[in-house]
């Protein structure tokens, strides 16, 4: 343990028309260094997560998060980018900076303003997270490349269609209880289940209830080495903060494995010195319900090829044996693709701390696991948090 989340802010997340990248990490800046008691003259680095890949004109973002205080200025400053897994590098960037002693205070930002092209635009963008040199033309962009690993994973443990109507529908009703995500609508299996005009299929077996919403917003954290730590209000200390890559290309790894998250879980609760079920809540990386699906089994709740189970169970819901995503995840809270892991942290933060917004808090929560995935599988963020005071 070298490092605590100290302070935090978060953005509703959804279309903010009359905000852009540097308003965003402005206020999320501004009201992490406010919640966690310190101003920009204690930071000692900042790490700015942000895909952008062109969603916005401006490249070169990490000095905007100067724009919130003069006294950032001289401070280094570092943009962060791992794919939809960016928001949870900018902060194990952080982490190792205060475990080298190179600083005893940072702040992380993940910020992403996807509304800014259309959506023609946004499928080029977010398949860059892809091997284009194989991937690059799959019919439906990153939702074709889901679509592509559902259809392999119901071909060898059968049709799991009423298994992610149940993880949409589940995420959606924990959405509604969560006034920052962009669907606060509990849209019932029913729906999430049938293919109707306002659910249409968008890839392979994926219905638009399967897929993660567009979005913008930001988020921030602010961590602090333990003793500095120990002499603020709050601490939410890491039990465990491990990163896994893989190899790019989908045609090199058996997909619906998803071997890296596999192996970034059992390094982190190894590390952790905890089993799964010691866990009081996940939030999970559900870009798309396939992907929570595979996740339950990567993580070690199920077996593989019986994910289902977990869902069909109740295991996941708020009130099971393990809930996850009692955010709404990406799912319903949305996907901004920088700020999404500096949420997920954020949102863990306030569980074991008994400060989440009360629609979605986990009664007496202490301990929290994130993952959070770049690509395909690729890029493999998982942490452990709990209260250190």
């Amino acid at each position: 343990m070298t490092a605590c989340i100290v302070g935090w802010a978060h953005t509703k997340f959804g279309k903010h028309e009359n905000e852009d990248i540097e308003s965003l990490i402005v206020r999320v800046a501004s009201d992490a260094m406010r919640d966690a008691g310190v101003e920009a003259k204690d930071i000692d680095a900042v790490y700015l997560g942000t895909m952008n890949a062109g969603f916005v004109r401006q490249e070169f973002p990490a000095s905007l998060v100067f724009q919130a205080d003069p006294g950032f200025r001289f401070k280094p400053a570092t943009r962060v980018e791992d794919a939809c897994a960016t928001g949870s590098a900018a902060i194990h960037r952080g982490l190792d900076t205060i475990a080298a002693k190179k600083g005893r205070i940072v702040l992380a930002v993940g910020v992403e303003k996807m509304t800014e092209v259309t959506g023609p635009a946004v499928g080029d963008i977010l398949i860059r997270a892809a091997y284009l040199k194989e991937e690059g033309d799959i019919e439906g962009g990153f939702a074709g490349v889901f679509g592509r690993i559902a259809q392999g994973y119901f071909q060898r443990y059968g049709d799991q269609s009423d298994a992610l109507a149940r993880i949409a529908a589940k995420n959606h009703k924990n959405g509604a209880g969560n006034p920052l995500a962009q669907m606060q609508k509990d849209l019932g299996y029913e729906f999430c289940r049938n293919v109707s005009e306002k659910n249409p299929i968008v890839a392979g077996p994926l219905k638009r209830t399967d897929c993660s919403l567009v979005s913008d917003g930001a988020a921030a954290v602010v961590l602090a080495d333990v003793e500095t730590a120990l002499a603020m209000k709050k601490a939410v200390a890491f039990r465990a903060a491990v990163q896994v890559n893989d190899f790019l290309p989908m045609s090199k790894r058996d997909i619906i494995a998803f071997e890296g998250p596999e192996v970034a879980w059992k390094r982190a609760l190894a590390a952790a010195r905890i089993d799964l079920l010691d866990l009081d809540l996940v939030e999970t990386h559900d870009c798309f319900t396939i992907a929570e699906l595979i996740e339950y089994e990567a993580m070690g709740l199920t077996k593989k090829g019986e994910g289902a189970r977990a869902i069909l169970e109740g295991w996941t819901e708020k009130d099971g044996k393990l809930p996850v995503n009692p955010s709404g995840g990406l799912k319903a809270k949305g996907h901004p693709i920088g700020a999404t892991g500096v949420s997920m942290h954020a949102l863990a933060a306030m569980q074991v701390t008994g400060t989440a917004p009360a629609g979605i808090q986990v009664k007496d929560a202490k301990l929290a696991g994130i993952f959070n995935m770049g690509g395909a599988a690729v890029a493999n963020f998982v942490s452990i948090l709990e209260p250190l005071r």
